[in-house]
């Protein structure tokens, strides 16, 4: 099992064990046991789709048996009135899963589908876009896979997969210079093949960066289109670079100009809108099964 999915089986036990309690007792008080129905689910939005591969997960954890019948794939481009899935299961499971599979799928489709339009104003450029950890706690595994499925690139999974010097970490250390120097002594003793991205707030701290090197990654936090341009003309290639800081669909084509290798933007995920999706039982099935159990 891939790390993704052990991560995502924690996040589907969590999320239906926080649904569940002791018991789904709006079900359990009037649907017989073993009763069976089909759940259909029916896109309302525009949008780009995306959970698609979550959704079967998700009711395969609860009923491995589950017939999953997919009519779209994850980086689609639906529009209003498709059916992204049906799924034959057992009404129980239908139930119980319906409110996870729905906040996972408006969720992730309305960040994939800003990603796009982020993606959508890049064309053309060698730059990409990039999330960051602003995401919603014990969510951010959904969050950032939306971001990829919408064509845009993870930058860094958590605290642990990438040494990134802010602001705070120069400032506590005392400086750019000093905190690089520990930064790469970190890397060469402790942890051998981590990235090492340092935030610079003016030109003359990226002098400062290039001076020492050590270095992968400038970020170019808050600087305005014209002051990156002149940031990247001087690293020459040195560094990959990324700027950060109020960038926006109205101004990110902008910085894309400047030939910036990334632009990262906490807007992906923290100014998406869910999607209107819609999760129904085909009814004659249900009433099927309802009836038979009932003999």
């Amino acid at each position: 099992m891939s790390s993704f999915d052990e991560q995502l089986i924690l996040l589907i036990k969590a999320a239906l064990a926080e649904d569940t309690g002791d018991g789904d007792h709006s079900t359990l008080c009037c649907i017989p046991a073993g009763a069976k129905g089909r759940a259909i689910l029916k896109i309302k939005q525009d949008c780009i789709l995306a959970g698609m591969a979550i959704a079967e997960k998700i009711l395969k954890y609860q009923e491995p048996s589950v017939k999953f019948i997919a009519h779209k794939k994850d980086g689609d481009a639906v529009t209003a009135g498709e059916i992204a899935f049906e799924a034959d299961a057992s009404v129980y499971t239908i139930l119980q899963c319906e409110r996870l599979v729905l906040n996972c799928m408006q969720r992730m489709s309305g960040i994939a589908t800003l990603t796009r339009q982020y993606t959508g104003k890049l064309q053309g450029y060698k730059t990409k876009i990039l999330d960051t950890r602003k995401t919603t706690p014990n969510f951010r595994l959904p969050e950032k896979e939306a971001v990829r499925i919408g064509g845009g690139l993870n930058h860094r999974m958590g605290l642990y997969d990438m040494i990134m010097l802010k602001d705070n970490h120069i400032d506590y250390c005392g400086g750019i210079e000093q905190a690089i120097e520990r930064a790469y002594h970190y890397v060469q003793t402790v942890r051998p093949g981590l990235k090492i991205e340092v935030e610079t707030r003016s030109i003359e701290d990226v002098k400062k960066v290039l001076a020492i090197g050590k270095a992968d990654r400038v970020m170019l936090d808050n600087y305005t289109p014209e002051q990156a341009a002149e940031a990247v003309a001087l690293i020459n290639g040195r560094f990959e670079t990324e700027a950060s800081g109020g960038i926006n669909l109205d101004n990110i084509e902008a910085y894309a100009k400047t030939g910036v290798d990334f632009i990262s933007a906490g807007a992906l995920i923290h100014q998406a809108k869910s999607v209107d999706l819609s999760w129904y039982f085909g009814m004659s099935l249900f009433i099927a099964a309802i009836a038979g159990s009932c003999d």
